[in-house]
């Protein structure tokens, strides 16, 4: 069944895009949430106009990503933790920390999940992290973890 998609679906499309989904998926998930209407001839012209803003949309936002990933990647972001005698942590540094410490420092706020760290930190000392802040767009900085 071919379906125009209203929103970004994960693993079928983006938004404006005409795809091919299987009959039950379209009608149990698609079509009652309001991600996609059934398509027909006459929707090309709707799908090329929706394609056209997600573009214009998209390229704002990667300007926009573009402009933090050159504040962040200039930043030093601090972050206090509790240390033992021989600089081990009691506990670690998780994204989460990074990200408050990131806010304080640029006030930039991202979500959790875009920063990207093989492990957690659990010594005192710097550590290179990234923030994947849109498609392409990958910011990397220093943390400083200090004790307490």
């Amino acid at each position: 069944m071919k379906v125009l998609l209203r929103s970004d679906v994960k693993g079928v499309g983006r938004r404006g895009d005409i795809v091919e989904v299987r009959k039950g998926f379209a009608r149990n998930f698609l079509l009652p949430k309001g991600a996609a209407l059934e398509a027909n001839t006459a929707m090309e012209s709707q799908a090329a106009s929706m394609r056209k803003s997600r573009d214009l949309k998209d390229a704002a936002t990667r300007s926009a990503a573009e402009l933090q990933k050159a504040t962040i990647e200039q930043a030093t972001v601090v972050v206090a933790a509790r240390a033992g005698a021989n600089g081990r942590l009691f506990g670690s540094v998780t994204e989460s920390d990074i990200v408050n410490a990131l806010r304080t420092a640029t006030s930039i706020s991202l979500d959790r999940h875009a920063i990207v760290m093989d492990e957690h930190l659990k010594e005192v000392g710097s550590a290179t992290v990234s923030a994947t802040l849109f498609p392409g767009v990958t910011a990397t900085f220093n943390v400083e973890v200090v004790a307490k």
